[in-house]
Order: structure tokens, then C-alpha cells, then sequence
């Protein structure tokens, strides 16, 4: 998933403002997503639309004059292994608009409390409004929550049900609460984010933006959406062979760790794992496969058009923004270009890739490993009293 992340900042976000807007969903609709992920597509199409068609109209445009974009990566994971499926968008904290030459990029203010207010009722209604039509989800008249109807079972579904809820699936002790730790005191809720709204068991956060110039804190913000599930820096075992896990950040109620048994921690890791051909990296608007103006304002035509104008560059740096050694050591954090000794610079003398030659090479090198092993003498006897 790193991997990911590089990506999108070489090729695709240029560099103009960015926003991130986080939706997070109610227990039901996280099942029928996990159940049902066709589903989950046509609902972050509604959930694009209605923030699109607000940044629109904060900029004074219409959809005929300008465009934006947005890259959502599909979350599935929460901090304690828990399945909860919900929505990293990064935004175009602006608009193209179209219909001037040459195209200049509109930026657009934060969206204020009220705005937030407005949007998460806006889609609220309207995914409750399209699972409505659908036949999948049923309003109650006496609350302003949505009650799930019925959906087709399959193997998966009582996994999933429990990773939501918080609750063990396997073993003697299924249906009830995961066994935690509350290592710090409770503390309340803050209420009062100015860029957090929620409605209806839905809530919308627009409170994290990276301007132009911040490329570092873009980067970083990817890396941290697209990490993996599992953080093993996080994960120790237990003298009675349990999992323990401790939280990203301590729960509300003072809970900083959860205590799995292996089975029941096999459980979660599988509710985790999406069906296949479900793509959890989505691209909308002028980022869009389809769009006419992707070519145009994505971050790797930008750097062809810089290399195309700078007529000092070699054909090799026009070739390659980076070399492999560069970025083994920005995906994986892997430097082989520092002596780990001195910490002098390191060059690179040959690159061999005959697989022949290769092999021959690390033969040789285990048979001389193998020559200069030194047995260790044996132990000696005590000395003979005389």
C-alpha cells in the first residue's frame, strides 16, 4: 500500500491545494458494503456528487463551466482490527474552470460548520433516499436512522457482523464483547470540531488540507490512508498465548488495548479481507480514466511538460525522475546508497541481472561462508588436583 502512495503524489495529485474529506458510515450500511460492495460503488458516486457540487458552487461556477476531482482510497480497517468500512477523499480544494484560456485553477474556501451541516444531511438523505429505491434499506418513521432490511446471506456474513460490532465470532465465548484494557481515564466527547459534522449515524470530516507547496504533508497524509491493516509494531503476545493489540488512540472510555484469542484474531483478519476484484483505490472527476482533461492536470503530465520546456536536461533524466535506488529508499525507507558502517556515500559499481551469473555468484559465496566457519573447541575438564 506505501507503494500506492508514492504513486498518487508522482502521478496523479498535482501540485495545487488539497483537502482530505473522511465519511464514515452506520454499523448496518458497513455490513451491506462488506456484503455487497457493488453497492458501495453507487454510494460513493452520491457522496462525490454532492461534495463536487459544493465545491462548484463555493467557487461561483456552474458544472458546465468547471471541474474538479477527487482520489478515494476505501478504508476497511478500524484501530482495534474491528471491519469499518468508510471513505478517504482527497479533494481539489478548488476548480478548473474550463471554459478559459489557458485553464487557470480556482481555489475555494474551507467549508465552514454550517456547510458541514447542510452536506452530511444532504447525503444522508440522499443514500438513504437510493437504498430506499433499491429495496435494501427501510425507513423508520420514529427515528432518523436507517434500519437494514433483509440481504442475502452468505459464510462471510456472521464474521463480518461480529468484526463490526465490536464482538468475539469464534470459540466458547462468540456473541459476546472482545476482552479490553482501560489503562487511562475516560475522557468526553468534544463536540465542538469545526470541521466535523454527523447526522443520522453518519458523519463528515473536511478538517485535514495540504496547500500547494506542502507536497511532505500530502505524502505523509497517503501514507498514513493507504497503511495496512495489521500494524505488527502494535502487536505482542500474551504469556497465555492471546493477541494484544493496542489502539492508534485510546477509545473515549479509557480502552488503549484489545485482547484476541488466535482464533477469534484469524476471524477479524479474514472479515478484513475485501471480495475479489473490489477495487478499494476509486478516481473521480478530471482524475477519472475517462476524462479528457486527465493527460492535462495530473502530476505526471505536469512533469512531462517540465521535462518537454528544459532543454539542459539529459535523455536519461527525461526518462526517469527517479532512480531505483531512490525510490527503494522513499517506499520502503531501504538506503543502500549510506554505508551503514561509516555512513560515507555508497556507489553503485555493476548492477548484475543474468540470473546465471547470480546464481553462481551466491553459491560461491555459501561455500566460502560454509569453509570459514570455525568449529568452537570443547569444553575442558576441570583441573586435576595435585
Amino acid at each position: 500500500m506505501v507503494e500506492s502512495a508514492a504513486l498518487l503524489i508522482d502521478n496523479i495529485l498535482p501540485q495545487l491545494p488539497m483537502r482530505q474529506w473522511v465519511l464514515s458510515v452506520p454499523f448496518q450500511l458497513r455490513f451491506l458494503f462488506a456484503s455487497q460492495p457493488q453497492v458501495m460503488g453507487k454510494v460513493l458516486g452520491i457522496v462525490y456528487r454532492a461534495i463536487e457540487t459544493h465545491i462548484i458552487k463555493q467557487a461561483g461556477e456552474t458544472r458546465n463551466t468547471a471541474r474538479t476531482g477527487a482520489v478515494t482510497l476505501i478504508q476497511r480497517f478500524g484501530s482495534a482490527l474491528n471491519l469499518n468500512i468508510h471513505f478517504h477523499m482527497l479533494f481539489l480544494d478548488g476548480v478548473y474552470v474550463v471554459d478559459h484560456q489557458p485553464r487557470v485553477f480556482r481555489r475555494t474556501k474551507a467549508p465552514t460548520p454550517e456547510v458541514l451541516d447542510r452536506l452530511i444531511q444532504t447525503i444522508s438523505h440522499r443514500i438513504g433516499r437510493y437504498l430506499e429505491r433499491a429495496g435494501l434499506l427501510v425507513r423508520d418513521v420514529e427515528n432518523s436512522y436507517l434500519q437494514l432490511d433483509a440481504v442475502d446471506e452468505s459464510a462471510m456474513d456472521d464474521l463480518l457482523g461480529h468484526s463490526i460490532t465490536y464482538r468475539i465470532a469464534l470459540g466458547p465465548q462468540a456473541g459476546r464483547k472482545a476482552f479490553v484494557l482501560q489503562t487511562v481515564p475516560a475522557r468526553e466527547e468534544s463536540s465542538n470540531h469545526p470541521r466535523l459534522a454527523r447526522a443520522n449515524g453518519f458523519s463528515l470530516h473536511a478538517g485535514v488540507a495540504a496547500k500547494a507547496h506542502q507536497r511532505h504533508k500530502l505524502e505523509r497524509l497517503c501514507r498514513y490512508i493507504a497503511r495496512p491493516a495489521v500494524s505488527t509494531e502494535r502487536m505482542a503476545l500474551t504469556q497465555q498465548g492471546n493477541i494484544r493489540y493496542t489502539l492508534k488512540t485510546p477509545y473515549r472510555d479509557g480502552t488503549t488495548h484489545i485482547v484476541l484469542e488466535p482464533l477469534d484474531f484469524i476471524a477479524r483478519l479474514a472479515a478484513l479481507v475485501p471480495k475479489p476484484r473490489v477495487n478499494l483505490t476509486r478516481f473521480h472527476g478530471v482524475f477519472a480514466p475517462n476524462s479528457a482533461l486527465r493527460k492535462q492536470v495530473t502530476s505526471k503530465a505536469s512533469c512531462n511538460r517540465a521535462a518537454q520546456s528544459d532543454e539542459l536536461k539529459s535523455p536519461a533524466q527525461s526518462r526517469a525522475a527517479m532512480t531505483w535506488a531512490q525510490r527503494l529508499k522513499r517506499v520502503f525507507n531501504i538506503d543502500i546508497q549510506t554505508c551503514s558502517q561509516c555512513g560515507g556515500n555508497v556507489r553503485v559499481i555493476a548492477c548484475i541481472e543474468d540470473p546465471a551469473v547470480i546464481k553462481k555468484i551466491l553459491e560461491h559465496l555459501e561455500q566460502r561462508t560454509e569453509s570459514v566457519k570455525r568449529t568452537p573447541h570443547p569444553a575442558r575438564a576441570p583441573p586435576t588436583p595435585t
